[in-house]
């Protein structure tokens, strides 16, 4: 059984209140890990750890910064099969987006090794005689990274590697649901690659702890920045105490994503890539695909060809290269999945295909006239469901898909290109793409939402945004005159 430790100050620590908690394989239910149970006081630790490392980690030339990244991607792919293996033991994600995340966390690495050479500042007009005037660009400390585990290594990758690669220290506070994948894995990584002692910190917790380890990273005094992804009620939350102390979060939320198939559609495209942003990870990203909205015209025939795709999509074991729908996170989400679809089909719903849950699996599940009060209409459900609807034309479908509170991605399939691009334009949406489905990312792009979806945007070519300060510096050629 592996033992996970927090890491802290380049050591492998226990907690200090030397408790433990087990974290379980959701397909099997056993016992993959014991795990340090973190609280405030080793929170309270890490911080101060990546504060003291700051000051050397941020003066570092950018030549021995970049060569940290490199050697960490290198670190990062020799451990590949392993690795994969870990997500499908800790998080249930079956090889296929165990791999594309795997390859968006070397991408990530590789790229960020650049960041290191890119320029910090420019030169400004003044219209003071004899001045010169700068904005300087400069790391700002020690950063609070909180990662969930759906896609626990990539996105815990996101959150601490764009920071760290422009200056800034960390503190990681992974999911209790992926500890290793998207925590100590981290650690290791980094430190093989030979990264200062400090820069980079993670503090495991126990189930219903994260409050406590989230609270004291937004609320002490040494920690200048908030890196959320997670659920838009937590987000708030953070949002609400980031505000009282005058620390910026960035925040990667909810999503109630929509994909459009209009009249001009390609079918074959719009069934697969329906099928695939509904149903990969089992619907268990923030990313998927939760509304297809299709025009009436060949509404009749879309569906026949999606459920008859989505019947057939295997489910089990995520250690199976067939697997394609693989167990829930935990008991929670599944019960929470199967009590959404039951009070939609009590509603009123319609049940296409799925609805019966295969524990710890949920089956591929399709719902069409999903009345608006359902649950499942206007909130995010984690899981492999996707609802139908039909409309009549395109500015329809650009209301329905903008009726949601949220507004993360949304995809648009249509062989009118540039009518889909002014279609884009007005989703009220952070993400669009045309002629694919809504569940894609890569490093340097401007991944976020608007609305409950968040703020701030991930991507490396953007973090500097979010994770540098601006600073403003005048000099003089000599002296100049005063008034008085």
């Amino acid at each position: 059984m592996i033992t996970v430790l927090h890491h802290i100050g380049g050591e492998r620590v226990a907690s200090i209140n030397g408790r433990r908690h087990p974290d379980h394989d959701p397909w099997s239910r056993t016992v993959l890990a014991e795990v340090a149970s973190g609280d405030a006081e080793d929170t309270r630790v890490a911080i101060e750890a990546a504060h003291a490392a700051f000051p050397a980690w941020s003066a570092l030339a950018p030549t021995d910064r970049q060569l940290i990244f490199i050697r960490a991607a290198d670190a990062l792919a020799r451990r590949r099969a392993e690795v994969i293996d870990l997500l499908a033991a800790e998080t249930g994600c079956g090889s296929h987006f165990a791999g594309v995340q795997f390859d968006f966390s070397l991408a990530l690495l590789r790229q960020a090794a650049g960041l290191a050479h890119q320029p910090t500042g420019q030169i400004l007009p003044t219209d003071q005689p004899g001045s010169r005037a700068l904005a300087v660009r400069r790391p700002v400390g020690v950063v609070a990274a909180i990662a969930p585990w759906n896609a626990a290594l990539a996105l815990a990758g996101r959150a601490i590697v764009g920071p760290l690669a422009l200056g800034n220290t960390i503190v990681l506070k992974p999911s209790e649901e992926s500890p290793i994948t998207g925590g100590t894995l981290w650690a290791e990584v980094f430190a093989e690659a030979g990264l200062p002692a400090g820069a980079v910190n993670v503090v495991t917790h126990a189930p219903g702890d994260a409050g406590m380890i989230a609270e004291e990273l937004v609320t002490h005094p040494l920690v200048r920045r908030i890196s959320f992804t997670g659920s838009t009620i937590t987000g708030r939350r953070l949002a609400e105490l980031s505000a009282r102390h005058l620390k910026r979060p960035v925040l990667q939320l909810s999503g109630h994503n929509a994909l459009i198939v209009l009249a001009d559609a390609d079918l074959s495209l719009a069934v697969d890539a329906a099928a695939y942003g509904a149903f990969v990870h089992q619907g268990e990203i923030c990313m998927c695909v939760r509304r297809i909205i299709v025009d009436r015209s060949i509404a009749e025939e879309f569906t026949a060809r999606f459920i008859d795709k989505v019947a057939g999509l295997p489910i089990g074991d995520p250690r199976d290269p067939a697997t394609v729908v693989g167990p829930l996170i935990n008991e929670w989400a599944l019960s929470l999945v199967a009590r959404r679809v039951e009070e939609a089909v009590s509603l009123g719903a319609r049940l296409l295909t799925g609805g019966t849950p295969v524990p710890p699996c949920y089956p591929p599940t399709v719902l069409t006239d999903v009345p608006p009060e359902a649950e499942i209409a206007f909130e995010e459900t984690f899981g492999p469901v996707a609802l139908l609807e039909t409309v009549d034309g395109p500015e329809e479908a650009l209301r329905r898909a903008n009726s949601s509170r949220f507004g993360l991605t949304a995809g648009i399939i249509s062989a009118d290109t540039y009518g889909a691009l002014d279609l884009a334009r007005r989703l009220e949406v952070g993400i669009v793409h045309i002629n694919d489905q809504t569940v894609n990312d890569e490093p340097h792009m401007p991944f976020g939402g608007v609305k409950d979806s968040g703020w701030g945007r991930f991507g490396l070519q953007f973090a500097g945004e979010d994770f540098t300060e601006l600073q403003w510096i005048t000099l003089r050629d000599s002296g100049r005159s005063f008034p008085f």
